[in-house]
């Protein structure tokens, strides 16, 4: 089981200062990666809760971490399909050469119908679009001259380089099934999304290792990355990664007996850090870095 730990993204705690000091002391604490996400905008009147109100970009963050850290791995979870790949392809892979190839790509279909009329992009057919998008991605990181020519993106006969190098991991995200079998399909592993219900993660986990056999792909080379909805309480509150310390600690090892690959620890999705004043949720924050180290 791998530990990671999700830098303040979201909210008033989520200062350039406080995302450094994260960073750097969950590298000396031997976590074994960093991660963040992505929201675009906020709805006027949608009821999604004060975690998205206020989001900042996931790439650029992993860009200035991956100046201020030298061993850590850098993860976004997820990055979106309604850009275009031939854009996203470059800035993946300059984000794999300047961290010196620590990035993991998390890419998800996307769930916000305003996110994608901003981008100018059509809500239907998200699944056959994502996976034009990572046969688009993978063309443009591998093949010496990219041409590719589907439903949804062309590109014409060009060259694409730098390429990355290694090329980045790329997981899928999604809870439906179909979304479940494509990472099992063509994904490098699937990562939770932060309404996941953990403790039926394991059901999800044989649909994508059963995908990926029926591709001929060997499912035990695949990563399971969950995104921990992680609050730490003392007040009785009690669900998967909710509680005490002790208590998190053994829902992470009840993870890997189902199956996780790796657990990242995300304090974004709890509402008491990110309505918090900033210093008080940043003394939390590193209180729970401490606490549940690998």
């Amino acid at each position: 089981m791998r530990m990671g730990f999700a830098v303040p993204m979201s909210g008033p705690w989520a200062t350039p200062d406080h995302v450094r000091r994260v960073a750097l002391r969950a590298e000396e604490l031997g976590y074994a990666g960093l991660w963040t996400f992505q929201r675009v905008l906020y709805p006027v009147g949608h009821p999604m809760g004060p975690t998205y109100r206020s989001v900042r970009d996931p790439l650029v963050t992993l860009a200035h971490l991956s100046g201020v850290t030298s061993r850590i791995g850098l993860g976004v979870a997820v990055v979106n399909a309604f850009t275009q790949p031939v854009l996203m392809a470059k800035q993946l892979a300059s984000l794999q050469e300047v961290s010196g190839g620590r990035l993991t790509a998390g890419l998800g279909l996307g769930w916000l119908p305003e996110e994608f009329e901003a981008a100018g992009v059509g809500f239907a057919g998200r699944g056959r679009r994502a996976e034009e998008y990572v046969e688009v991605l993978r063309r443009c990181w591998r093949d010496d001259v990219v041409d590719y020519a589907g439903e949804f993106f062309r590109v014409p006969p060009s060259f694409m380089d730098p390429k990355p190098e290694p090329v980045p991991p790329l997981l899928l995200g999604g809870a439906a099934e179909p979304a479940l079998r494509r990472a099992g399909r063509i994904g490098d592993g699937w990562v939770s999304a932060s309404r996941e219900d953990l403790a039926a993660i394991q059901s999800k986990i044989y649909i994508v290792k059963a995908a990926a056999v029926e591709a001929g792909r060997d499912p035990g080379a695949l990563r399971f990355v969950c995104r921990g909805v992680t609050k730490v309480r003392d007040d009785g509150e009690r669900a998967p990664l909710t509680g005490t310390y002790e208590q998190i600690r053994q829902d992470v090892a009840d993870l890997a007996g189902m199956g996780v690959t790796e657990v990242f620890h995300d304090l974004n999705f709890d509402p008491e850090i990110v309505t918090a004043a900033p210093g008080e949720a940043m003394r939390r924050a590193e209180e729970a870095l401490e606490a549940l180290a690998p």
